[in-house]
């Protein structure tokens, strides 16, 4: 015996809830305009050059900073490519790459540019954009699901 056969009511309601409704058209919606959303874009900073920062200190910032973005697609992308190039690279790449990961205010621009989905604004195009753009494209076809450790990202390999 069905223990919704004992509770009369109650189990004819229930019982009925759990039959598939035939026909019902259920929408949902609102009356009237919605408003459109207000976006506030808060300013940062302008980008500045820390002065007098030791190159050391400079690669392991931007080994930092490649790391620990505002999005999963850059924290990979950066992060790898850091491990591969940051201990490399001269004094004016470094420039350029601090510039390149630190002024733009959305990580999505730097993404697009990297990948080649939107044009590099000039100001951004140069020798490490080149290699971050040669990079992306994973000829070697890496396997690139995660960032690598941290215990061997700041070590040159």
């Amino acid at each position: 015996m069905d223990i919704l056969d004992d509770m009369g009511v109650v189990g004819s309601v229930c019982r009925a809830s759990l039959r598939p409704a035939v026909g019902t058209v259920i929408s949902r919606g609102y009356r009237g305009d919605a408003p459109e959303p207000t976006i506030i874009e808060i300013p940062l900073p302008p980008w500045q050059e820390k002065a007098g920062e030791s190159l050391e200190i400079k690669r392991k910032r931007l080994l930092y900073e490649s790391r620990k973005r505002g999005m999963l697609e850059n924290c990979i992308l950066l992060s790898l490519f850091a491990k591969r190039y940051l201990n490399t690279m001269s004094e004016s790449q470094l420039k350029q790459y601090d510039r390149i990961i630190n002024e733009p205010s959305n990580d999505w621009d730097i993404y697009y540019w990297a990948t080649e989905a939107l044009p590099t604004p000039d100001e951004y195009q140069g020798e490490v954009m080149d290699m971050l753009k040669e990079f992306t494209k994973n000829k070697d076809m890496e396997q690139r699901l995660d960032a690598p450790n941290l215990e061997y990202l700041d070590k040159s390999s």
